[in-house]
C-alpha cells in the first residue's frame, strides 16, 4: 500500500495551495481519508477528515472556512484546498487512509509534503 501526497511548496501568505494524496489502496471508498500536520517541535495536528461513506468533513477549528477536503473515488485521490494562507499553516502535511473491519484497524501514512507559507 502506497500513499503519496503531492502539491506542496512555497507560498506567500494569501495564497492558495491544493495539495493531493493518492492511495493504492483496494477498496478506496472503504477508507476515512485525513490530512493531518506538524511542525518540528509541536505536536502532530488533525487538519481534516473525509469520511468514507455518508458523515459530513470535519475540520480543526484553525482551518474552519479556509480549508477544503474532497475524494475523487474513480482516481483513489483526496485533496485539501488550502485558501487565505498564513505563516502558521508552515508545516508538513501528511495525508492518512484509515479502515476498521472486525477488530483490525489499517491506518497508512505517507510521507509528507512541506508547505511553506512566507513573503
Amino acid at each position: 500500500v502506497q500513499v503519496v501526497e503531492s502539491g506542496g511548496g512555497l507560498v506567500q501568505p494569501g495564497g492558495s495551495l491544493r495539495l493531493s494524496c493518492a492511495a493504492s489502496v483496494l477498496s478506496f471508498s472503504s477508507y476515512d481519508m485525513s490530512w493531518y500536520r506538524q511542525v518540528p517541535g509541536k505536536e502532530r495536528e488533525l487538519v481534516a477528515t473525509i469520511p468514507s461513506v455518508g458523515g459530513s468533513t470535519k475540520y480543526a477549528d484553525s482551518v474552519k472556512g479556509r480549508f477544503s477536503i474532497s475524494r475523487d473515488t474513480g482516481k483513489k485521490t483526496v485533496y485539501l484546498q488550502m485558501n487565505s494562507l498564513k505563516p502558521d499553516d508552515t508545516a508538513v502535511y501528511y495525508c492518512t487512509a484509515q479502515r476498521v473491519v472486525g477488530r483490525d484497524e489499517y491506518h497508512y501514512w505517507g510521507q509528507g509534503t512541506q508547505v511553506t507559507v512566507s513573503s
